[in-house]
């Protein structure tokens, strides 16, 4: 059964189809400004913190969820926040076919889906194809935030990550378990007041790298493109639902 799609008439909600009609996604904004990227919002508690932390950067923030969307519009317009912008859709298709190569200052990626079955491991967001995607996406010196509340996960992207050489870690250890002036949203709250770890990985894309468009690997969309609203049964054991 699938769920009621509500409608989002905020200001700050932007439909996919109007990207369409945008130079950039730079034009979503009325000041041009550095842009960030979160992928998975949840229900904005994180987004929020950060674009009060930087009113020098606009956020856009991503899902492929109408209930998280829509709470999300409506905490960025209780802070009366000017600097971010909501869209739901899914990472690969918004950055392959409405982002300019070297946009973005920032991206987070905070408890996304480690779908735990084995069988459903390659449905991670998170994968080597999908980080040499994104490298062409950020800015040189651009900063790439993984936060996991589940160690297997954040192990399998740390060590990507090692192989990876144009992406710099930022941190003294592959991963951490705190991140100074890091915003911790309700979810990952949840965790920590239950005593388990959250997994903390910040690395910067290096200034000198040469990436080649031409190897940058095909758009690969989430099965979830196609799917209807109702949320797998195992989406419970996450902090978010990418």
């Amino acid at each position: 059964m699938t769920q009621h799609v509500i409608e989002i008439t905020s200001p700050v909600f932007m439909e996919p189809t109007a990207l369409a009609q945008c130079d950039s996604l730079d034009s979503l904004f009325a000041h041009k400004r550095p842009l960030a990227l979160e992928i998975g919002c949840g229900t904005g508690d994180f987004i929020v913190q950060r674009a009060r932390q930087f009113p020098d950067v606009n956020h856009i923030v991503i899902d492929i969820y109408n209930k998280g969307c829509l709470k999300t519009c409506k905490r960025v317009e209780r802070y009366g926040l000017d600097n971010v912008r909501v869209i739901r859709i899914e990472a690969r298709y918004l950055l392959s076919q409405f982002s300019d190569t070297e946009a973005l200052r920032a991206v987070y990626i905070n408890c996304p889906d480690p779908w735990p079955k084995k069988r459903h491991r390659r449905r991670r967001l998170v994968s080597r194809r999908f980080l040499t995607q994104l490298a062409h996406y950020l800015e040189p010196g651009g900063d790439l935030y993984f936060v996991t509340d589940v160690e297997d996960y954040a192990l399998e992207v740390a060590m990507t990550l090692e192989e990876m050489p144009e992406f710099l870690n930022q941190l003294k250890a592959p991963m951490a378990y705190e991140l100074d002036e890091y915003p911790i949203s309700r979810y990952m709250r949840r965790f920590k007041e239950q005593n388990l770890p959250i997994h903390y990985i910040h690395r910067q894309l290096d200034p000198a790298a040469k990436l080649q468009r031409a190897h940058m690997p095909a758009l690969e969309l989430s099965f979830r493109c196609q799917q209807t609203e109702t949320p797998h049964p195992d989406e419970t054991q996450s902090c978010s639902n990418i």
